[in-house]
């Protein structure tokens, strides 16, 4: 059983900046990859950034240049350091576990940007 808790999100202002944190708990394995999607209201889920094991990195285009993906192999603990923030980045954002075995996502946590 494999469960995955965020935390760090909320309300903020258009510039503003946020990070998101995600823990894992469970069956992982070291060979994984973790990551963040979200879902606006009326759209569908997308992927916003995902981190391998190794550190290797992708990032959606409306992220580059804004949005960090870090993690913590020792704590399984995945994070999204988002700056600059824009309307359009108000969704509910979630974090994912990929394995061997399967897929694994979060509960979601709401970022609305806004003044």
């Amino acid at each position: 059983q494999v469960q995955l808790v965020e935390s760090g999100g909320g309300l903020v202002q258009p510039g503003g900046s946020l990070r998101l944190s995600c823990a894992a708990s469970g069956s992982i394995f070291s060979i994984n990859v973790m990551g963040w999607y979200r879902q606006a209201p009326g759209k569908q889920r997308e992927l916003v950034a995902g981190i391998s094991d190794g550190g290797s990195t992708n990032y959606a285009d409306s992220a580059k240049g804004r949005f960090t993906i870090s993690r913590d192999n020792a704590k399984n603990t995945v994070y999204l350091q988002m700056n600059s923030l824009k309307p359009e980045d108000t969704a509910v954002y979630y974090c994912t576990l990929a394995l061997v075995g399967g897929d694994y996502w979060g509960q979601g946590t709401q970022v609305t940007v806004s003044s």
